[in-house]
């Protein structure tokens, strides 16, 4: 069975079927994707975290696809249905749809019309008429007539009634209207009588219809989730005359009464079964194409997200600004913690700006902040210029910072458990301080359907977008690496092989003990074994170490083969991690051995270069526009810079410093053709747009990256 697997995986991956026989491999024996991705190049042959998840994904449906098979087999067998030729047929097929196929016809079925039909003993009739060489139907079906059949039209009836669920049940007669379907079917969308004025944001489907076949991800999941609120009727439909033919063309043979009857019958069982069925079929197929695409721009913008670069640790004061509320600020110190919080009121109706002033200037003095975060929604413009325009004692960046989750986190369980004593408007300050410092860090606390990347996230299936951004996060987080002294249970949460009951295993271990001074210590904190220590340990940092190996990429495992370079050398691996000429004079050559070979060579020579280096790129500040806050102040043709706040497979959004962002169609993002937005632009990227359009009405502003 497993050789079989690896088979269809390497044919539909173009990836060799040692290649996965030896991940699957590794992933039974309870490896990590980020593991196998940075330690075990030499089993895999390199291959990256997204060919690793896809070998996951399909092994899993493989394995989904067997279980269906047995449930199959058994229910084919108890009805002594079972021939050798069916199993063997069965045991072979790996496609879904052809393995229901199959079954159909052996699928217990409710009380359906064909099924009351043969209870009247009217099959023979059925048999009879399909067979088209009877000419005089009627009085062949008067032999049928009896207490349950009361005349030669009930018979009739009942015997096309059987012949339409042979049509249905027939895989050729299937396939050859799901082959029309492929190629001519259209989605068409049409608004729910009395029900335009409600559904106004769904106005552009209230009578739209295109090819399925070009349907994009999104047209289709809005018209989903219209369809979903009761505004909109969704149809998927192919050519009915040409779908009849076909079937015909199959079925219908000469021109006998008998004929006749069956044309009536394959008619009856296009539109009453086999369509809605195929129907039901593309509806859900086409949603899992669009689901699996929007799934895919969501884990990519998820992942530019968390990569976004950090301000560090510096100390900084998070602001969370406010009309009638107030401002809500807090001082946090280098590693995050809450040194001081209070509300300031410097914006109407209090207008308390010179007392608000005096104090923001005062707290950055007397906790020596270094950076001020305002976060980005209302009175956001406003907040950054009255903080732009104080003097302080020192230099001090200002940097506006996506709130997006920040109240759910503030309301959270999590924030609770860090924050006892503080209401939600505290925590939630909080939350966009250390976003700058460490956005994921922070950001690993939030759903990732609430930090405001992606479309249509509550409409996808919601199981494969968890996992999708669950394993966007663990990689992230291992790509980046996690300080096991100072992370929180959540980041550790994500680290290769630990989850969350150890991630509060190692929390208390710490809390009791004090600060980790060598990764070998892991192997004391309850509960965390030899498996866990292999997957965990190399994503760990422990910046002041007695082994400056503990503070880098390189695995424990590999320590000897770093130990031995030094060895040859005559000096300490500390050296050899400062001494750049001595790294120079290292011959790998001499290193490789049956388990380590070069790549995982070339990695540890790359990390004794910058151990523990941060993949993120360096934080920049940003200006808006000061003569743009609000759309009134919009003119078409001006150019504008703003950031990348979301990207879908359509365009991008561009907040611009106003409440609306702005859309740039992919046909207006660069003098080129264009089929993937993220080859562009990236979340957060800094961008210059044009405004090509605004559309005050319905709060729509049309922008361009070509200024």
């Amino acid at each position: 069975m497993q050789t079989v697997f690896y088979q269809l995986i390497s044919k539909s991956l173009s990836i060799s079927g040692k290649q996965i026989e030896r991940t699957i491999e590794l992933l039974d024996a309870g490896a990590t994707i980020p593991f196998i991705s940075r330690y075990r190049k030499e089993v895999t042959g390199g291959l990256d975290e997204v060919q690793l998840g896809e070998i996951k994904q399909q092994y899993e449906k493989l394995l989904e696809l067997s279980k269906r098979k047995e449930t199959i087999l058994n229910s084919i067998e108890e009805q002594e249905k079972l021939t050798p030729e069916l199993k063997e047929r069965i045991e072979n097929c790996w496609d879904a749809t052809e393995l229901e196929d199959i079954y159909l016809p052996y699928k217990p079925k409710r009380q359906t019309r064909a099924e009351i039909a043969r209870k009247k003993g009217l099959e023979p009739l059925a048999k009879i008429l399909m067979a088209q060489y009877e000419r005089d139907v009627y009085a062949k079906a008067e032999g049928y007539v009896n207490q349950n059949v009361k005349d030669a039209e009930e018979a009739l009836q009942g015997a096309r009634d059987i012949i339409a669920e042979w049509v249905n049940e027939n895989e050729s007669a299937r396939n050859s209207i799901r082959h029309i379907f492929r190629r001519e079917a259209a989605i068409s969308s049409k608004v729910v009588k009395g029900k335009e004025e409600e559904g106004a944001k769904f106005r552009d489907y209230f009578d739209f219809s295109e090819p399925l076949f070009k349907c994009t991800s999104h047209r289709l999941l809005a018209m989903r989730r219209g369809e979903a609120e009761g505004f909109l009727r969704v149809s998927i439909s192919p050519d009915d005359e040409h779908s009849l033919e076909i079937l015909n063309r199959r079925f219908v043979k000469g021109s006998t009464a008998s004929s006749e009857q069956v044309e009536i019958a394959v008619k009856d069982g296009y539109k009453r079964l086999l369509k809605p069925a195929i129907e039901t079929e593309f509806a859900a197929l086409s949603k899992e194409k669009a689901d699996a695409q929007a799934i895919k721009v969501f884990a990519e913008n998820l992942r530019q997200l968390l990569l976004a670069p950090p301000l560090g640790q510096k100390r900084v004061l998070g602001l969370d600004p406010g009309y009638r509320t107030g401002c809500k600020l807090v001082c946090l110190d280098a590693q995050g913690n809450l040194l001081h919080n209070e509300t300031i009121y410097p914006h109407p109706p209090q207008h308390e700006t010179g007392k608000a002033a005096a104090k923001v200037v005062s707290l950055v003095s007397a906790y020596a902040i270094d950076a001020i975060a305002i976060g980005n929604g209302t009175a956001s413009r406003e907040t950054e210029q009255f903080i732009t325009n104080l003097r302080y004692d020192r230099k001090i960046q200002v940097f506006v910072v996506s709130e997006d989750g920040a109240s759910i986190y503030s309301a959270s369980k999590t924030a609770r458990e860090e924050f006892p004593e503080y209401d939600v408007t505290v925590r939630g300050a909080v939350s966009i301080g250390r976003r700058l410092m460490d956005p994921l860090a922070e950001l690993v606390k939030i759903d990732p359907k609430s930090i405001g990347v992606g479309q249509y996230q509550h409409d996808v299936n919601q199981t494969n977008l968890k996992n999708s951004l669950d394993q966007t996060v663990e990689n992230c987080v291992n790509k980046v690496g996690v300080n096991l002294n100072t992370a929180s249970k959540h980041l550790l949460t994500y680290v290769s092989g630990l989850g969350a009951s150890l991630a509060q295993n190692i929390v208390d271990f710490r809390a009791k003990n004090g600060p980790f001074k060598s990764r070998k210590e892991l192997l004391n904190v309850p509960r965390l074994g030899e498996k866990a220590y292999e997957q965990a340990a190399g994503f760990l940092r422990i910046p002041d170490a007695e082994n400056p190996l503990d503070n880098s990429a390189v695995h424990p495992e590999s320590y000897p083969v770093v130990e031995a370079m030094a060895k040859d050398l005559n000096c300490s691996v500390a050296d050899l991690i400062k001494d750049k000429a001595l790294k120079n004079r290292i011959d790998l050559n001499k290193y490789v051995t049956e388990r380590t070979g070069m790549p995982t060579l070339t990695d540890i020579l790359d990390e004794l270069d910058k151990p523990g280096r941060d993949p993120r790129q360096g934080i920049k500040v940003f200006e808006f526009d000061p003569n743009v806050r609000t759309m009134d102040d919009l003119k078409e043709n001006m150019v504008l810079p703003g950031i990348v706040s979301n990207i879908t497979n359509f365009g991008c959004f561009v907040d611009i410093g106003i409440k609306e962002k702005g859309l740039v169609h992919v046909s207006n993002m660069a003098d080129r053709y264009i089929s993937d937005p993220s080859e562009v632009v990236s979340i957060h990227e800094h961008v210059y747009v044009k405004v090509l359009g605004i559309d005050r009405e319905r709060k729509r502003i049309q922008l361009s990256l070509k200024v």
